[in-house]
């Protein structure tokens, strides 16, 4: 009876976490799409991502940018073609495989991905800062258990407003 009431707990905390995981995961998606506000005219939230992605890659295959974005290579090619015309990312063929594609950032990709994650920061840090030190704490061990989890590498970003990552 026990080993079924612990299950039945474990459910119940599952349940809570994934409910909270979803309500943040809203929340986040509203500061990524405020965030791109500037530039949307320029660029959508899957596009961005790929900006991102070029941008903790660099030089990157076309078909190694599909499996990161989890898209066929056809919907990577588009989304490439359109990020080319913007002038936000240059394409050109392997030197050492010619059947390969290699994509870059340009100067104002880089630009973009630097401009939209700074607002988002901002977003994110005004958020954050209006709660206690010990929710801040439990929010970082959180959130890298969870990130870990998920297969999502650090980020690797200055800290500007100080707070400790203990």
């Amino acid at each position: 009876m026990k080993e079924h009431d612990d299950l039945q707990a474990q459910g119940a905390d599952l349940s809570a976490v994934v409910t909270a995981v979803l309500t943040g995961s809203r929340l986040l998606v509203a500061v990524a799409v405020r965030s791109l506000g500037a530039v949307a005219d320029r660029v959508t939230l899957p596009q961005f991502r790929m900006l991102v992605v070029l941008a903790g890659h660099g030089e990157t295959k076309l078909v190694t940018m599909a499996e990161l974005l989890g898209v066929n290579s056809s919907t990577a090619m588009r989304m490439a073609d359109r990020l080319v015309a913007a002038g936000l990312i240059v394409r050109e063929v392997n030197p050492h495989n010619r059947r390969e594609s290699l994509m870059r950032l340009t100067d104002e990709g880089r630009r973009i991905v630097d401009e939209v994650t700074a607002r988002r920061r901002e977003e994110i840090g005004a958020i954050v800062a209006r709660m206690s030190d010990r929710q801040r704490r439990a929010l970082i061990s959180a959130m890298n258990a969870f990130n870990e989890a998920g297969g999502e590498p650090p980020v690797n970003v200055p800290n500007p407003l100080g707070w400790s990552a203990v």
